[in-house]
């Protein structure tokens, strides 16, 4: 928070925005930082604006600040952060002194709490064609496909744990076009080219040989079908091999580049997703593969 407000003047919609927290959240840090004089506050119009100014602060604090800040100016993490502020300013840019370009940054919070976190993945489902069959692979609980359903001809969601297929049915049975089938992703119980497009969710890690199983995909794939992989990127958490059972510690754009060579698919796109404020775990990528 303080290696932004030193750099900008911000609103707390804006802040937060920029790093991922919650407003709630962000408000009670910076009535703290404001109480023992690290922040100024001023208001402007219906937004209170804070600002870190390293000359207006006690000497004792300005000189912990200086060692602090650069104890952690090379952190990598903070990549992320400056690059959704510089989203942030852009948005507010083109119109610097209105509602949306002074406090813009507040109303990603005020349209949550009208319409909730859902509505925009959601209504962009519908850009899928509606004639498409989609396979929901390794579908655990079959989160998936009650996500994509309501959008296609239908969903054939399939696992080979019986538990988990057990899941499925129960959370999927109201979707009329949704199948469930028992198999695996190495022998997969499909017919050749039987759909548009298959997604392999936070599975693929699980797998010893993750190459064999894109090549089963692969053929049970329309001639113009593709492939979604959502998985971890790279990471170095090897205690998930023991913990969890983990084959591989995530993949980077060219191991997965490599698998999907060697299964005969060539990788279109690979594009690490931005994390969850609560999440725990590494980071995880989206990628698409084509014949």
């Amino acid at each position: 928070m303080l290696r932004l407000l030193e750099r900008e003047e911000l609103a707390v919609g804006e802040l937060a925005a920029a790093l991922q927290l919650a407003q709630s959240t962000m408000s009670r840090h910076l009535k703290a930082l404001h109480e023992v004089g690290l922040v100024s506050k001023r208001a402007e119009g219906t937004a209170t604006l804070y600002r870190l100014k390293r000359e207006m602060i006690h000497a004792d604090a300005r000189a912990a600040w200086d060692l602090l800040r650069a104890s952690l100016q090379d952190r990598a993490e903070f990549g992320d952060d400056d690059r959704r502020l510089a989203q942030v300013l852009s948005e507010r840019s083109g119109d610097p002194k209105g509602f949306f370009g002074r406090v813009g940054g507040e109303w990603s919070g005020l349209r949550r709490g009208l319409f909730g976190d859902r509505f925009g993945s959601e209504a962009l489902l519908a850009l899928i064609p509606p004639s498409w069959t989609v396979a929901d692979l390794g579908c655990g609980s079959g989160d998936v496909s009650a996500e994509v359903a309501p959008f296609v001809k239908k969903v054939v969601a399939i696992d080979r744990e019986p538990a988990m297929i057990e899941a499925a049915r129960k959370r999927l049975r109201e979707f009329a076009n949704v199948e469930v089938r028992k198999g695996s992703l190495e022998a997969l119980p499909a017919k050749a080219g039987e759909f548009d497009a298959c997604v392999i969710s936070l599975v693929l890690h699980h797998l010893r040989a993750p190459a064999t199983a894109l090549a089963s995909v692969r053929k049970v794939l329309a001639k113009q079908g593709v492939v979604i992989v959502i998985d971890m990127v790279a990471h170095n958490r090897s205690e998930y091999r023991t913990t969890m059972g983990h084959e591989h510690l995530g993949f980077s754009e060219q191991s997965l580049a490599a698998l999907a060579s060697e299964a005969k698919l060539r990788l279109e796109s690979y594009r690490p997703l931005r994390p969850a404020i609560d999440a725990k775990g590494p980071g995880l990528f989206v990628a698409r593969l084509a014949k």
